[in-house]
C-alpha cells in the first residue's frame, strides 16, 4: 500500500503495454486505482493511484474483506504483503523476442526502480524459452558428433574413406533441407521441432547404409562398373527403401492429426526429413558415385599420359 511502490509499478506497467506484442498487463496498481474511482462516485478523475498510505491500505483491506468466501489476493500479493506480481500476456512471440523483452525489461527496472525492487521476471514461457535454447543448441552438437560418428563407423564398415566421408552428405542433407524448408513455410523452431534432427538421423542414415552397403558389394564381389553397381543398388534395396519410407512417413503421418501443436510439428518435421532422406538418396548419392568415379577416371589419364618428347641432331 505505500504510495511510492504503487507509483512505481504504475510506471511499470505503462512501460509494458508500450511494448509490442503484449496484449494485457494485470497488476494489484490496477486493483488500487479501480477502487479509488469506486469509492469516489466513479469519478475518472479519481482513477489513479491514492496519495496517501494509509487510504491505500484501507481500500486493500475493505477489497480483500469484500471477496467472495475462498478468494484472496494472494495471487498479486504474496502472504506479508512484501511483493506484489505483475502479470504479462504476449500474442504471438518468438523466443528470440521474448528473450529481447526479457533483457529490455531488466535494463529498465534497473533504471527505474529502487534496489529493493529490482526482481527477475518468472513464468512458463520464461522457462521454456531458455530449454528450447539449450534444446536446439545441444541438438546441433549431438548431431554433428553423431553424423562424423557414423561417418568414422562406415568407413570402417565399408572398408573406404572415401565413401564414408562421402556418406556425410546424403546424411546431413536431409536434416538441413527439412529445417531449410520448415523455415520457408512456417518459420517458427518449437521445442519438439528441436529434437526432429535426433529422430530422423537413424531413418536418414538407415536408407544410405544400405544403398552404399549393396553398391560396394557389387563393386567388389561382382566387380561391376560403377553404373552397373548404382543399378544393383537400386535393383535390390530400392522398392526395400521406398517401401520403408512410405511405412515411416504414414506412421508419423499419425501425429499430425493430434490436437497437440507439438505432437503436429514433430509429425510434420519427420516426415519431411524421411522423404528428403529418400529423395537424396535416389537423386543425390548416386550422381556422387558416377561423379567421385568420372573425377578419378580423370585423373587417373592425367597422371598416365606421356608427353613425347623429339630431339634434333
Amino acid at each position: 500500500s505505500e504510495p511510492e511502490y504503487l507509483r512505481n509499478i504504475e510506471k511499470f506497467i505503462l512501460y509494458l503495454r508500450s511494448v509490442k506484442n503484449v496484449e494485457h498487463v494485470y497488476s494489484i496498481s490496477d486493483i488500487m486505482k479501480r477502487l479509488n474511482k469506486n469509492m469516489h462516485g466513479d469519478d475518472q478523475s479519481y482513477y489513479r493511484i491514492p496519495e496517501e498510505r494509509d487510504l491505500s491500505a484501507q481500500y486493500l483491506l475493505l477489497y480483500e474483506l469484500s471477496l467472495p468466501y475462498g478468494l484472496d489476493l494472494n495471487d498479486r500479493i504474496n502472504i506479508d504483503k512484501s511483493a506484489s506480481r505483475v502479470t504479462v500476456t504476449f500474442g504471438r512471440i518468438t523466443t528470440a523476442e521474448l528473450k529481447n523483452f526479457l533483457v529490455q525489461t531488466d535494463n529498465w527496472m534497473q533504471d527505474n526502480f529502487p534496489n529493493y525492487m529490482q526482481t527477475k521476471p518468472t513464468g512458463a514461457s520464461v522457462m521454456f524459452t531458455y530449454i528450447t535454447e539449450r534444446n536446439i543448441s545441444s541438438m546441433i552438437t549431438g548431431t554433428m558428433i553423431a553424423i562424423f560418428a557414423i561417418a568414422l563407423m562406415m568407413i570402417v564398415a565399408l572398408r573406404s574413406l572415401k565413401l564414408g566421408l562421402l556418406s556425410l552428405i546424403p546424411n546431413g542433407l536431409p536434416i538441413l533441407t527439412t529445417f531449410g524448408t520448415w523455415a520457408i513455410f512456417i518459420g517458427d523452431v518449437g521445442f519438439s521441432v528441436a529434437t526432429v534432427a535426433s529422430i530422423s538421423l537413424g531413418i536418414v542414415v538407415d536408407d544410405t547404409v544400405h544403398f552404399l552397403s549393396k553398391y560396394v558389394r557389387a563393386r567388389e564381389d561382382r566387380q561391376l562398373s560403377v553404373e552397373d553397381s548404382i543399378r544393383y543398388a537400386f535393383d535390390n534395396v530400392g522398392m526395400a527403401i521406398v517401401i520403408n519410407t512410405f511405412i515411416l512417413a504414414v506412421g508419423f503421418g499419425v501425429l499430425t492429426s493430434s490436437t497437440f501443436k507439438l505432437n503436429v510439428d514433430m509429425g510434420l518435421m519427420t516426415i519431411l526429413a524421411i522423404v528428403f532422406a529418400l529423395i537424396l538418396d535416389f537423386l543425390l548419392l548416386p550422381a556422387i558415385l558416377l561423379f567421385k568415379n568420372d573425377f578419378a577416371v580423370s585423373n587417373s589419364k592425367n597422371v598416365n599420359t606421356v608427353n613425347p618428347v623429339t630431339s634434333g641432331v
